[in-house]
């Protein structure tokens, strides 16, 4: 948590240091169009409509683009935009736009956008498009901003690849998926020497020769049934990334939609440049002859044992438990 407020007090001294950039005629506008925009963002998630949604979609973008090519609107926060995603990189580097239509019961398409920083507060806007409705191999695929694997992001991390000194930014996103199952995923953003994104790397994601996933993956995927609803986040009191472990109702583990929570927890840490997996987080083994006994503040006949009672209450007690499971249909950044 300490980390988070670091990074918090560092955007927002950043943020302040460059809001004044932006002149009042411009700051004037940005709040207009992102009253605009409020409108549309709402329509793309709630219209009953197909054809609401994607004439909303389509005026949200126009309308988005328009509002960025402000000066300096990098620093524009737009956060009263509820229903889409914006994630700040933890270096301040680029920001990242996310959101989700859903074009059928059965089909929903993610649209979003990266924006750079730039020094003169000039427009560098670099597209995502999804096709991963045309990608047949999504975990072992390395794509890029015109050929993305769509997700709804919800948080981002940043550790560094020490052999070429390149920062990594890992992904935790969301998806909608289809009408049985809903999908979260795990990929590592890095950008190329022509400062283009790409996502996914082999190079990043590594299990043991045991392992049940043998063949190298470029992303990690997590595919469960629709009303389910395991973590996937990054604790940083462990220092690592927790995920739920999912086991099918029916001991059918192929078929998705039966997949479930079972309680069990498995995460990734990196190590040597890469997220080492982790097959199993919590061991808690009570060892022989040191199983915990009662130890009652009464005596058999009822009587109080004052010696038992102290001025300390339940608040003042730790009881170590597994990481919560917080996640709801709409991801924030505290999945």
């Amino acid at each position: 948590m300490k980390s988070l407020s670091i990074f918090s007090l560092s955007l927002l001294f950043s943020v302040c240091c460059f809001a004044q950039h932006i002149s009042k005629t411009d700051h004037h506008f940005l709040v207009k169009k992102e009253d605009s925009l409020k409108v549309f963002a709402t329509k793309i998630l709630m219209d009953t409509r197909d054809y609401g949604r994607f004439k909303a979609d389509s005026a949200f973008t126009k309308t988005f683009v328009r509002a960025l090519k402000t000066p300096y609107s990098f620093y524009y926060p737009f956060d009263s935009l509820q229903t889409i995603s914006t994630l700040y990189a933890p270096d301040s580097s680029f920001r990242i736009f996310t959101w989700q239509l859903i074009i059928s019961d059965n089909f929903v398409r993610q649209h979003g956008a990266i924006q750079m920083r730039t020094a003169d507060g000039s427009l560098k806007l670099l597209p995502l498009i999804d096709k991963s409705e045309m990608i047949q191999n999504i975990n072992d695929t390395v794509t890029n901003n015109r050929a993305w694997v769509g997700a709804l992001y919800y948080k981002i991390i940043e550790t560094k690849d020490k052999d070429n000194d390149q920062p990594c930014y890992t992904l935790f996103g969301y998806d909608e998926n289809n009408m049985r199952t809903t999908k979260k995923l795990l990929e590592v953003l890095t950008f190329d020497e022509d400062g283009l994104p790409v996502f996914g790397a082999s190079d990043y994601f590594h299990f043991e020769a045991d392992s049940i996933v043998k063949a190298p993956v470029n992303r990690f995927i997590l595919e469960f049934k629709k009303d389910a609803s395991p973590a996937l986040t990054y604790d940083d009191d462990m220092g690592m990334i927790v995920i739920e472990h999912l086991e099918s109702e029916s001991n059918e583990p192929l078929k998705k939609w039966t997949l479930v929570p079972d309680g069990d927890y498995e995460g990734f840490k990196w190590e040597k440049n890469k997220w080492v997996h982790i097959d199993k987080i919590f061991h808690q083994v009570t060892p022989d002859g040191q199983a915990p006994t009662p130890d009652p503040i009464k005596g058999n006949g009822g009587d109080l044992l004052h010696d038992k009672l102290s001025p300390a209450t339940s608040s003042d007690k730790k009881i170590e438990t597994p990481p919560a499971q917080q996640d709801n249909n709409v991801p924030t950044d505290n999945p």
